[in-house]
């Protein structure tokens, strides 16, 4: 699978969404996270469906909605009627895991669950079967612009080992930190999507900065 470049749009002007998502769509980005946060689960407040649903209607790239959130099963009719293709939920929020993820494909969008980085592997081991995507955080979320936690390696390295023996049509994402000094670790160690925020803002063209992350995670792949 070729390296994915998923941008956040947290850092974004939130005046002018829909005009960067089409900025980022004509950067060729492979989909777009919204970051949704609910005040509790994570201390910060952000994207309501009807944001999310305004800015579906101006591009066509994929949306994913990465629910930082505490009840993230009441919200998963209002984020797939949306417009979000992948949605996914953290697993430290999850009381029926299975029941879950199933609620989320039955709604027609791709499922996914992800990490914190204190969370063990152990947490989506079983639940393989049921996804189409593993999210391991490698900062704590809550806020853009953190710093990489570049322990959560092995960590990536475990669950794609898991991925690989199982046969699992499933993608590793990584999210927190990901710019150029560090999408070479996460690629080397087994992910192969990359979410990447504040690090691709800071880039001349949304363009530059697509092409240049994926570069250099493809180049640590091949190493």
């Amino acid at each position: 699978m070729a390296a994915k470049i998923v941008p956040s749009v947290l850092p974004a002007d939130f005046a002018r969404l829909g005009e960067d998502c089409l900025a980022l769509e004509k950067a060729g980005v492979d989909r777009i996270q919204w970051d949704v946060m609910d005040g509790h689960f994570v201390p910060n407040l952000t994207f309501g469906p009807d944001v999310i649903a305004a800015c579906r209607k101006v591009c066509d790239v994929g949306f994913e909605a990465h629910l930082m959130v505490e009840r993230p099963d009441d919200l998963l009719p209002l984020y797939a009627d949306a417009g979000c293709e992948v949605i996914i939920v953290h697993a430290e929020t999850l009381t029926h895991a299975h029941r879950t993820c199933g609620r989320i494909r039955e709604l027609g969008a791709r499922a996914g669950v992800a990490l914190n980085p204190a969370t063990p592997v152990s947490a989506v081991e079983h639940l393989l079967d049921l996804l189409d995507m593993v999210l391991v955080m490698t900062v704590n979320p809550g806020f853009g612009g953190q710093p990489y936690i570049a322990t959560m390696e092995p960590k990536i390295a475990a669950i794609r080992q898991l991925i690989d023996a199982g046969g699992f049509d499933v993608e590793l994402e990584v999210d927190g930190g990901i710019g150029p000094d560090t999408i070479g670790g996460a690629a080397a160690a087994g992910a192969d999507v990359f979410i990447s925020g504040s690090a691709l803002w800071k880039y001349d063209t949304f363009a530059d900065g697509v092409a240049d992350l994926r570069a250099r995670a493809e180049a640590a792949r091949r190493r």
